[in-house]
C-alpha cells in the first residue's frame, strides 16, 4: 500500500470515528459517571420509571406501525416505478420522493392546517369534519400517516434499485412457465428481499428515534426523552442514560438484519447482472387503474399537503414577513449545505474507493459504521457531539459551525458512501489499470481518472449530501451554536406561537429551497448525458 493511499483512505477512515464513534463512546461513559464516579444511578431511574417504559411502548408500537404501513406502500410503488409501463413513472417517483428531501413535521404543519378550523376541510365539507379529522391526526395515527409518507421514499428506492439488478436470464427463464405477475412474486421480489429488509430496518429506527413529529400531535415517545433532559433540566448524565437504549436499539436492529441478510443469500440479486437495462413488465388491461390508484395516493400524501401549504401562506406579504423573519436562518442552512455537502461528497467518494479496493476488510467496516451513524437517532447524535466537544479546550469547535459540520458528517456519509460506491462499481476496472500501467500513482489515479469518470456520482452525492443537512432538524436543534440556527430549526421554534399564515410561508420557502435546486441540478446532469 502507498504511503499517499495510506493516509488520504486513513484519513477519511479517521474522519467518520471522529465525528460519530467518539461521541458515541463519549455519551456510553458518560452515562455511567455521576458525580465523578462510574455507577448506573443514571439507568436505575431510568428503568425504574413507569412512564419510561409507557414512552418506550409507544415508541416501539409507532415505529413498528409506521415500518408497516411504509413497506404496504412502499414495495408496490417501487416494482411499479421501477420495472412496469406505468404511465409517468419517472415524475410520480420523483413526487413520492419528495417528503424524504424535506423535515416530516412539514407534513404534519399541513396536515394540522387541513384540520384547522380555518382550513380547506372546514371550508369544502364543514366545521364537524374539520374537527373529526383533527381529533383522528392528534396522537398515533397522524403519526403514523407523517412519518410512514416521509420514510416510504426509503423503500420505494431501495426496491426499484434492487429489481433493476436482479439477472433478466432468471425472470426470463420464469417467463417460459408462468406470467409476469407470479415471476415477479416468486423471482423478483424474493431476489430483492435483502434491499426490503434493509429498508424496513432503517424506517423502524428513523421513526424511533425521530423528535419532530410525535410532539407535534401530541404523541409522547421516549425518543423526546432525551432532547427535554437535556434542553429542560441540562442533565448530561440523565439525557446520556436516556439516549443509550435508542443507540443500543439502533445497533441490535441493524445487526439482526445484517445478520438475516446474510442468511437469506444478501447480494445474490446483483451477481451474474448482464449489461442493459432489464427487461419492463407490462401492465397490460391493469395499466390504467395502476396509473389511477399510484396518482390518486401520491396526490393525496404528497402532492395534498404541499398545496395546503401554499394556500394557507397566502400572499406577497406572508412571504415578505416570512423572510424578514428567518431570511438569515434560510442563507445560513443553504451555505452550511452547501459545505456540508461538499465535505460528504468527498468522505462518501473516498470510503467508496476503499470499499471497493477492500471490500471485505475495512471497506465493510467503514460501511457498516456509516450505515450505523445514519440510522442512529439525531437528538442522540447530538447528546454525545455535546458531551464530547462542550469543552473549553474545544470551543474552536463546539462554539463554531464546525460541531454542525461533524455532526453532517457522522450522519449522512452513509447516503454518499452508498452513492459513490455504486457509481464506482460500473467504473471500467482496465480503466484504473490503464493508468496503474502506465506508471501513474495512486493520488494521480484518484483525481485524474477515478474522480472523472465518477462525476455524476460525485455530483449526486453532493445533492444528496446538501439536501440531507439542510433538512437535519433533531441533532442540529440541539448543538447548533447562537446566530447559526438553520431554517428547519427556525421553523420549530416558531411554531408553537407564530401565526399560521407565517409557518406556513417558512415551511414552502423550505420546500422550494430544497427542490428547486435538486431539479435543476438532476436537469443539468440529464443534459449532460444526453450530450456525452
Amino acid at each position: 500500500m502507498s504511503p499517499v493511499r495510506r493516509a488520504v483512505l486513513g484519513s477519511a477512515v479517521l474522519l467518520l470515528v471522529v465525528a460519530g464513534l467518539l461521541p458515541v463512546a463519549g455519551m456510553i461513559l458518560r452515562s455511567l459517571t455521576a458525580g465523578g464516579h462510574l455507577g448506573f444511578e443514571a439507568y436505575r431511574g431510568l428503568l425504574g420509571s413507569a412512564r419510561q417504559w409507557s414512552l418506550a411502548g409507544n415508541s416501539l408500537l409507532l415505529a413498528a406501525l409506521t415500518t408497516v404501513a411504509a413497506l404496504l406502500l412502499g414495495v408496490p410503488a417501487g416494482v411499479l416505478v421501477g420495472r412496469t409501463d406505468l404511465p409517468g413513472r419517472r415524475l410520480l417517483a420523483a413526487l413520492l420522493a419528495m417528503p424524504l428531501l424535506l423535515p416530516p413535521y412539514l407534513n404534519a404543519v399541513a396536515w394540522m392546517a387541513a384540520g384547522s378550523a380555518s382550513g380547506p376541510v372546514a371550508r369544502v365539507l364543514g366545521e364537524g369534519a374539520a374537527r373529526t379529522l383533527s381529533h383522528w391526526l392528534f396522537g398515533l395515527p397522524g403519526c403514523v400517516l407523517v412519518l410512514s409518507t416521509a420514510f416510504m421514499p426509503l423503500i420505494m428506492l431501495l426496491v426499484a434499485a434492487a429489481l433493476r439488478g436482479v439477472p433478466p436470464r432468471l425472470e426470463e427463464a420464469g417467463l417460459l412457465a408462468a406470467p409476469w405477475r407470479t415471476v415477479l412474486l416468486r423471482i423478483s421480489l424474493p431476489l430483492a428481499a435483502p434491499a426490503i429488509l434493509l429498508g424496513a430496518a432503517l424506517v423502524f429506527l428513523l421513526a424511533l428515534g425521530d423528535v419532530t413529529v410525535p410532539p407535534s400531535f401530541r404523541y409522547p415517545v421516549f425518543a423526546v426523552e432525551s432532547l427535554s433532559q437535556f434542553s429542560a433540566f441540562y442533565d448530561l448524565s440523565a439525557a446520556t442514560a436516556a439516549a443509550m437504549p435508542l443507540a443500543a436499539i439502533t445497533a441490535a436492529v441493524l445487526g439482526l438484519e445484517a445478520l438475516v441478510s446474510r442468511w437469506t443469500g444478501a447480494g445474490t440479486a446483483g451477481r451474474g447482472r448482464e449489461p442493459g437495462p432489464p427487461p419492463t413488465v407490462p401492465l397490460g388491461r391493469f395499466r390504467l387503474p395502476a396509473a389511477v390508484t399510484a396518482w390518486s395516493v401520491a396526490g393525496l400524501l404528497v402532492g395534498a399537503p404541499l398545496l395546503i401549504l401554499v394556500l394557507r401562506a397566502g400572499g406577497p406579504a406572508s412571504y415578505a414577513a416570512a423572510l424578514g423573519q428567518a431570511g438569515g436562518s434560510l442563507v445560513r442552512g443553504l451555505l452550511l449545505a452547501a459545505v456540508g455537502g461538499t465535505l460528504l461528497a468527498a468522505e462518501g467518494f473516498l470510503l467508496a474507493v476503499l470499499g471497493v479496493e477492500r471490500p471485505r476488510g475495512a471497506g465493510a467496516a467503514a460501511d457498516a459504521t456509516a450505515l450505523f451513524l445514519f440510522a442512529v437517532p439525531g437528538a442522540v447524535m447530538g447528546v454525545g457531539l455535546i458531551v464530547l466537544w462542550n469543552h473549553p479546550w474545544a470551543n474552536l469547535i463546539y462554539a463554531t459551525p464546525l460541531i454542525l459540520l461533524l455532526g453532517y458528517l457522522a450522519r449522512s456519509t452513509a447516503v454518499t458512501l452508498r452513492i459513490c460506491r455504486a457509481t464506482l462499481e460500473l467504473v471500467p476496472p482496465g480503466l484504473v489499470e490503464a493508468g496503474r500501467v502506465a506508471g501513474i500513482g495512486w493520488g494521480r489515479r484518484l483525481v485524474w481518472i477515478l474522480a472523472p469518470a465518477a462525476w455524476r456520482g460525485l455530483a449526486a452525492a453532493w445533492l444528496a449530501g446538501a439536501v440531507f443537512c439542510l433538512r437535519d432538524v433533531g441533532m442540529t436543534l440541539l448543538v447548533h451554536p447562537p446566530g447559526w440556527d438553520t431554517l428547519p430549526v427556525r421553523i420549530m421554534t416558531l411554531a408553537a406561537n407564530g401565526a399560521p399564515e407565517l409557518i406556513a410561508a417558512l415551511c414552502v420557502l423550505l420546500v422550494a429551497a430544497t427542490v428547486i435546486p435538486v431539479g435543476l441540478l438532476a436537469g443539468l446532469v440529464g443534459r449532460m448525458e444526453a450530450g456525452s
